[in-house]
């Protein structure tokens, strides 16, 4: 009889596991799905700060054509435009993007941008608006603003204006 319990426990143990394993790979997806919605063909326009510089908010702006789940880890390549210090560059970014519930935190440590530098940052998307903090070499400050789906004459319009750009750049 006591056999017979420990057996039935067991099985619903392993029953109970497997329906929250299932539960979490479900709200998994659902989760990326609605990164994926969120950060593909948006701006993200706002503002950052240097910390210790009394000065103007300074504009940023980063365009994200797409983002995809990389197989390893929490790793998601981000193919992104940036406008940042006099710089405008596209290139795919491989970046770590952690979990706080349901609320992406985009993670960099020490990660190396070609032509920008090496930054350290956390930036928090949620509710069509992004904020965190970033540093990069000896400075560093916060940065804010909003998520903006792009309307496809816009981003042919700034795809103009980098080719035209490139265009000036190679006279």
């Amino acid at each position: 009889m006591m056999a017979r319990f420990r057996w039935t426990l067991a099985i619903l143990l392993i029953v109970g596991l497997q329906n929250s394993l299932l539960a979490d790979d479900e709200a998994q997806k659902k989760r990326f799905a609605q990164l994926v919605k969120t950060l593909s063909n948006v701006k993200l326009v706002g503002n950052f700060t240097v910390v210790g510089q009394d000065q103007e908010l300074t504009e940023e702006e980063y365009t994200i054509k797409k983002v995809e789940k990389l197989p390893e880890g929490d790793y998601w390549k981000i193919h992104a435009r940036i406008k940042y210090g006099g710089r405008d560059v596209e290139l795919p970014l491989d970046l770590e993007i952690k979990w706080a519930e349901d609320t992406p935190i985009i993670t960099l440590d020490k990660v190396s941008i070609p032509l920008l530098g090496t930054f350290d940052a956390r930036v928090v998307i949620i509710n069509g608006k992004y904020a965190g903090t970033w540093s990069h070499d000896k400075v560093g400050g916060h940065l804010f603003g909003t998520i903006q789906k792009i309307e496809d004459s816009e981003e042919k319009d700034d795809k103009d204006d980098k080719d035209d750009k490139d265009d000036k750049d190679d006279n």
